[in-house]
């Protein structure tokens, strides 16, 4: 980074009497970690970097090779808006990279797992733009978490249903003031269910983004006595959340998927990055859908996707090109089977991969499939050759060791560290006896 931009961040500081900085970053689930250090030392900082224990993070390094540091990105510095009233200690966040104490990046650190995806699509001089639609609850607190409704509200509705505008409201402040432009937020379908869309960026960026939305909306939530959650089916027999995210492809300022000549506007260079994502999807979704919890909501009946399709306007397919006033710039393809639990660094590295191996191999998209698929028999399903998404992480899991292209995306490091984590996650849930088993089988049997 350039030394203009430590001293505009340290200018900030100043001015705003910033008393702390937040040097965030994530472990391989996409969870927001920090170290957090006086406004003082800030300056050593963004040029030295710190130091810190890697072993203490999930999926990073042992003991023995523990040593590790943050190298700060400033482009990243933002202010936390809620810290600025009275009584607060001004707080402010910068991103950060982690470093191998011999300055190489640390092949673990899922950002630079996206960092590389990146520089692997400007060698063929393409840059991904995203755009996420990231679905949450808001859920009474009663001391600790909850799943007590906070709203009988629904799709779209306005106060007295949705009782959760005035929280919504306060995120998107929060969410402007730290540099979002907010596109849209009301309420989604389910009761106590919301969403709030931001502008499409590059990818790293939209990554950043979702991290630091997440985190914004669970504070807010907290400071509102409410709990906010990005779990995918946290109630069962009601729509779960999902991340549908928008994807672009440019080159030198234009639109590489824009083609009016197409019936659905589609370049050939976007159904190459299509059909990528469609033969890769099994492994996708491995990290698209990384809890056992994730295909509780992929499942038929709850408006998220199943089968393996394309389509413009059929909201059951898999990826849906949205329709557009301005096609030569906003023409893109929607891959709605992500949910907001993911780690979008990885989750987009691994689109990313499969995109440009569509796009190398100039693999064919299938037919577009207009109709409701729900509404297919099996046999209709199969002579059609629509597939489906992997019914279990297990199964997903599966997909991901045998695809060489993400296991590559993500690199041996992230790759055995992620499985080994799921396994044990899937194992524990095995071994687990839930409320349904003691309902159905304690009297009987």
């Amino acid at each position: 980074m350039s030394h203009k931009d430590h001293e505009k961040v340290l200018k900030t500081v100043k001015d705003e009497g910033i008393n702390f900085i937040r040097l965030q970053f994530t472990d391989i689930f996409g969870i927001p970690k920090n170290v957090e250090i006086p406004a003082a030392k800030l300056p050593e900082v963004l040029n030295k970097g710190i130091a810190f224990d890697g072993s203490s993070i999930e999926g990073f390094m042992r003991i023995s090779e523990s040593d590790m540091y943050l190298q700060a990105d400033p482009t990243t510095f933002a202010i936390y808006p809620w810290t600025l009233e009275s009584g607060h200690a001004k707080t402010a966040r910068i991103i950060c990279d982690v470093l191998l104490p011999n300055g190489k990046p640390f092949e673990g650190d899922p950002r630079y797992v996206l960092r590389r995806a990146v520089a692997e699509a400007a060698k063929l001089g393409y840059t991904m733009y995203a755009g996420a639609e990231a679905e949450f609850f808001l859920f009474r607190r009663n001391g600790e978490p909850s799943i007590e409704l906070h709203d009988r509200g629904g799709y779209f509705d306005l106060n007295p249903l949705d009782q959760g505008e005035e929280t919504r409201a306060e995120i998107v402040v929060a969410l402007e003031k730290m540099g979002f432009e907010v596109e849209a937020a009301h309420h989604e379908v389910a009761h106590s269910q919301h969403e709030i869309d931001f502008r499409y960026a590059d990818v790293l960026k939209t990554a950043d983004n979702i991290v630091t939305f997440r985190f914004v909306v669970k504070t807010i939530a907290m400071l509102h006595g409410l709990h906010a959650t990005f779990m995918p089916k946290p109630i069962a027999k009601i729509n779960g959340s999902g991340m549908h995210t928008h994807i672009s492809l440019f080159k030198g300022g234009k639109n590489l998927f824009y083609d009016p000549k197409d019936s659905y506007n589609l370049s050939e260079t976007a159904r190459h990055f299509l059909a990528g994502i469609i033969e890769h999807i099994g492994a996708i979704t491995a990290l698209a859908n990384p809890l056992v919890n994730s295909y509780k909501r992929l499942v038929p009946g709850y408006e998220a996707p199943v089968n393996i399709s394309w389509a413009r306007i059929n909201r059951s397919a898999l990826i849906r090109v949205p329709a557009s006033n301005t096609p030569e710039v906003s023409t893109r393809i929607e891959l709605r089977s992500p949910d907001p639990s993911c780690n979008p660094y990885l989750a987009y590295a691994a689109i990313l991969a499969a995109g440009l191996d569509g796009i190398k191999r100039k693999l064919k998209a299938p037919d577009p499939v207009e109709e409701n698929i729900y509404h297919l028999t099996r046999e209709q399903r199969q002579e059609r050759g629509i597939g489906s998404l992997p019914g279990s992480l297990d199964e997903a899991l599966n997909a991901l060791q045998s695809d060489e292209v993400i296991k590559s995306a993500l690199g041996q490091h992230v790759l055995d560290k992620y499985i080994e984590a799921k396994e044990e996650e899937i194992q524990e849930y095995r071994l687990a006896v839930t409320p349904w088993e003691l309902e159905h089988y304690l009297d009987d049997y």
